[in-house]
């Protein structure tokens, strides 16, 4: 008893040591003294594994691998920002806000460039650590959490709490380990964000322990029951030990706010962490209540973005892709730059018209940025550099992957090679098939597909359901490992029972995506049924116009593709829409057809959309004479509008909850 009550106490020492070095900067004793409770503290819990506790400082050097992140569903969606680019826009949002909640104060945060983290404690003690993910779903990854020596595994807190932040790598730790991964003849991270992302999501959490990642935080989801402004939430996070930037500030207006951002703007460069803007927010939380959210974001906070590094660089080639449709890209091949943290080598240019508008030849200088931070695109040529040298481009006349001739539809700015054995366009095609948002084979990713084609393993879709009797060539390949073929192998076994929706998105039809699929697959919930539509029975779907109908029909007078969709089904491939129904005798959803809209507080819109399923009602996206219902939320807007126009039945979240409690 002597020695666990030994344990105990080491375990809290050692928790607040953390926090004077981690959090104060003010450790109270020496490494030396810290590194001998350690190991003390270890060699105690070896001897009594009975008292094994996962969120020891023992365990935060990181337990060994695991095999994967389970998904988690968010208790709150995890929203996104709107976002703006100037005073004007700044101006516009406080408008919209005070004139419908007064006068405000706003706090104003950095944006810190990293991956965004909720924590979940439980009386106290850390429970898991999620990341972003959609915003709805996102992965655990609480091993790596743990690693993290700036978070604390207790705060004194009694009952569940969720806390939001961001996970960043600071740029003396990018430095430390870029340096480590050109010595080992690495290649190098590009940018802190890429680095913190890539480090937390590590199988080995030793991995993730040894990159020296830190948090910030700065929103807690029930933060009004406690505070009453987001200053005294953060104040609150504060005292709890968990860190937040201390470069922030409450202002009056907006042009305070606005001279606060051009101050931070000149600091930028010398920050030891990446930003790439500021957050401003309604001070008050009673006023974030009121102003809700829209369905993708808060309407009482707004992210400025600085303006995107401009560089300058070579154009050193114009290189052509084919895509699984057939479509054929011209893509900018760069010398070399850094824009914005990351090492630029292409740059899309979308189109011969784009090419001949912006007349971007080989060899000409170009000034590049990555639009919103994030995709590369040439801005402009520097026509006054031009030595005389540089080579128009010009579209070649068959495909540079199968030779076959190429095309320009009528009316269309695109390129397209027609050949469907194009080994380009299958690839993609596999690639797109085995995606997460249509059959999510885990583990069939795109160097994966490529290299099990160039094995001749993939020469047809259909193929991914030979590869059960293919393991010994598998097996042979680079980084197939027994384990992670038998992985792969479940994953497409597991893919067969995906319901018709996800089918439809995977077979790569033109202009038919995730929500098109999902649209058509509830007036057509099979295969079948699709099949023997008529282009002017697809045409009276909402949201589905003539193109798509034409581009569906087409594929399904395709003998090549009937052939395809034959050998899917003769493998097992799911070709219903099988969705599981609950008993719907007594469900006032039974037979309706619904429409969801606003912000939904305690469902993501997907979950009220399953549910409503479930009990027999057929969900859709738009609000129609045929509509029987529109459930809304905070912040409906033009849905329903119409709803109350047409003299549509509505329904509020509370009314809908009353009603599943009941039905459950």
């Amino acid at each position: 008893m002597e020695e666990i009550n030994r344990i105990r106490e080491l375990r809290s020492l050692l928790h607040r040591y953390a926090i004077e070095y981690y959090r104060n900067d003010a450790p109270s004793v020496p490494d030396y003294e810290y590194d001998r409770l350690m190991e003390e503290l270890r060699a105690l819990e070896e001897k009594h594994p009975e008292v094994f506790d996962p969120n020891s400082p023992s365990q935060r050097v990181g337990a060994g691998p695991v095999d994967g992140f389970d998904k988690v569903v968010h208790e709150h969606p995890m929203l996104s920002m709107d976002n703006s680019y100037n005073f004007d826009d700044l101006k516009d949002f406080a408008r919209r806000v005070e004139s419908e909640a007064g006068k405000q104060e706003y706090e104003v945060e950095l944006k810190i460039d990293g991956l965004g983290i909720c924590l979940t404690y439980e009386n106290g003690r850390f429970v898991s650590g999620v990341t972003r993910g959609d915003g709805i779903t996102g992965e655990d990854v609480s091993s790596n959490v743990r690693t993290i020596r700036s978070i604390p595994m207790e705060i004194p807190f009694t009952g569940r709490i969720e806390i939001r932040g961001e996970v960043y790598m600071p740029k003396e730790s990018l430095a430390r380990i870029n340096a480590a991964q050109r010595e080992k003849g690495l290649p190098e991270f590009a940018n802190c964000r890429n680095a913190a992302a890539g480090s937390i999501r590590q199988l080995d959490p030793r991995i993730a322990a040894s990159r020296g990642l830190s948090a910030f935080w700065y929103h807690v989801p029930d933060a009004i029951r406690y505070v009453k402004t987001q200053k005294e939430a953060l104040d609150l996070l504060d005292s709890w030990g968990l860190i937040t930037n201390p470069v922030r500030v409450v202002l009056p207006d907006m042009d305070a706010v606005w001279a606060y951002i051009e101050t931070i703007a000149e600091k930028r460069p010398s920050l030891p962490y990446d930003i790439d803007g500021m957050v401003i927010k309604v001070n008050d939380l009673e006023t974030q209540r009121r102003l809700g959210n829209t369905a993708r974001a808060p309407r009482w906070e707004i992210a400025y973005k600085f303006p995107p590094e401009e560089v300058v660089t070579t154009v050193e080639d114009i290189l052509i892709t084919v895509g699984r449709t057939g479509r054929v890209t011209p893509t900018a091949k760069l010398t070399p730059v850094r824009v914005a943290g990351s090492i630029i080598t292409y740059s899309t240019l979308h189109n011969e018209d784009m090419i001949r508008e912006k007349d971007v030849r080989i060899g000409d200088s170009v000034v590049i940025r990555k639009a919103g931070d994030v995709i590369p695109e040439v801005i402009r040529v520097i026509k006054e550099r031009r030595k005389g040298t540089e080579k128009e481009f010009r579209y070649p006349e068959f495909c540079p992957v199968c030779h076959e001739r190429i095309i320009r539809l009528p009316g269309e700015s695109d390129y397209y090679c027609t050949n469907t054995d194009c080994p380009s366009r299958i690839v993609e095609s596999i690639i797109h098939f085995a995606s997460r948002d249509a059959m999510d084979i885990e583990g069939l990713g795109d160097k994966t597909v490529q290299m099990f084609h160039d094995a001749g393993l993939l020469e047809r879709l259909e193929d991914i359901y030979e590869l059960d009797k293919k393991t010994q060539e598998l097996l042979k390949l680079e980084k197939m490992g027994e384990k992670s073929v038998a992985n792969l192998i479940e994953a497409v076994y597991r893919s067969k029972k995906q319901p018709f929706h996800r089918l439809l998105n995977g077979l790569g039809i033109r202009h038919v995506g995730e929500k098109a699929a999902k649209v058509i697959a509830s007036y057509y919930p099979s295969l079948e049924d699709l099949e023997n539509a008529s282009k002017e029975d697809l045409t009276n779907i909402p949201d589905i116009g003539e193109a798509t109908a034409e581009s569906i029909t087409a594929f399904f007078r395709d003998e090549k593709n009937k052939a395809m969709l034959e050998s899917l089904k003769a493998h097992g491939v799911n070709p219903k829409e099988t969705v599981e129904k609950k008993e719907t005798s007594g469900s006032p959803f039974a037979g309706l057809t619904v429409v969801l809209t606003g912000s939904l507080t305690n469902y993501s819109r997907k979950e009220a959309g399953e549910l409503l399923e479930h009990y027999g009602a057929k969900v859709t996206g738009s609000v129609s004479k045929a509509t029987d219902l529109v459930v809304y939320g905070e912040a409906a807007g033009s849905k329903l509008t119409k709803a109350n126009a047409l003299g549509i039945r509505t329904m509020n979240e509370e009314e809908f909850e009353e009603i599943i409690k009941e039905l459950e």
